[in-house]
């Protein structure tokens, strides 16, 4: 009978025999087999493209992203630092608020314009990540006008909110979702497109863990945001250390060498992360 358990797979303390007094049996045991494993979900099958085996020419916005990625790798001296942020607190506050957020400003609560909250708030600690460069001259403008990267069918742009250190979460969220919909659906004015200072990127929507953003000439740096995963985390609890999930997000800062050092991006994804880690945006939710 032993042997009969293990073929099948079976605990024989965890059959009840039918036999004389009690004893196992061997259609006990393969009345016990262990359950059939659930079969496997049907695999996703990914649709061939109707591009394989084409030849296309590039559209004039790929030839002039292409162009201005060139001349901006070729012309700066460009590297990535990363940072990881833990970002449990911001997502205990979306979830509480979420509901009136969305009532209030139409508007659904992600975790980007906390985001870019806290890195408007530290580019005017830090406004070399804010600069640029003419000639041999380094510019500081007054005010932190933040591109936002918008994947659409005719490639990647960038709309701009004007004075985004002057923003809250409502007003940022609301910048956000406005300037993405009318960039997919090519209703920008031109002005829109130009005059950015700063780029946030979210890599994260398409589930990256992180990427090494390129930066865009005149600017200096770009901010790209991963996305937001659980995982399991050692963090200090009253002294001691203890394993608890947490939900982690990568951010990557890519700067222009020439003017920025790696300790001045150091302190300004610090500060982000120490802004975000915090947690402590109740006051600046605009409801």
């Amino acid at each position: 009978m032993r042997k009969l358990a293990n073929e099948q797979g079976v605990d024989l303390a965890s059959v009840t025999g039918t036999g004389v007094g009690g004893r196992i049996r061997k259609q006990d045991i393969l009345s016990a087999q262990a359950p059939a494993a659930a079969e496997a979900p049907a695999r996703q099958q990914l649709e061939t493209s109707p591009l394989r085996g084409t030849t296309v020419p590039m559209t004039r916005l790929r030839k002039v992203v292409a162009e201005r990625a060139v001349v901006s790798m070729t012309s700066t001296a460009q590297l990535t630092s990363v940072v990881e942020v833990d970002v449990t607190r911001i997502a205990r506050l979306r979830d509480k608020v979420k509901g009136a957020f969305l009532e209030k400003t139409g508007n659904k609560l992600s975790f980007l314009p906390f985001f870019a909250l806290a890195a408007a708030e530290a580019l005017r600690a830090y406004p070399i990540i804010n600069s640029t460069v003419d000639g041999d001259s380094i510019v500081y403008p007054a005010t932190e006008n933040m591109s936002i990267a918008v994947d659409t069918e005719r490639g990647l742009l960038t709309p701009v909110i004007r004075d985004a250190g002057e923003l809250d979460i409502a007003g940022l969220a609301a910048q956000i979702a406005d300037l993405a919909e009318r960039t997919r659906n090519n209703q920008l004015k031109p002005d829109e497109l130009s005059g950015g200072t700063f780029t946030l990127t979210n890599t994260g929507s398409r589930g990256a863990l992180f990427d090494t953003p390129v930066v865009f000439l005149p600017q200096s740096a770009i901010l790209g945001t991963g996305v937001v995963v659980k995982r399991p985390v050692v963090v200090s609890q009253d002294g001691s250390e203890a394993i608890a999930i947490r939900s982690m997000v990568y951010l990557a800062l890519s700067y222009d060498h020439r003017i920025i050092d790696g300790a001045d991006a150091a302190r300004f994804l610090t500060a982000v992360k120490a802004r975000l880690e915090e947690g402590a945006f109740e006051g600046d939710l605009g409801l």
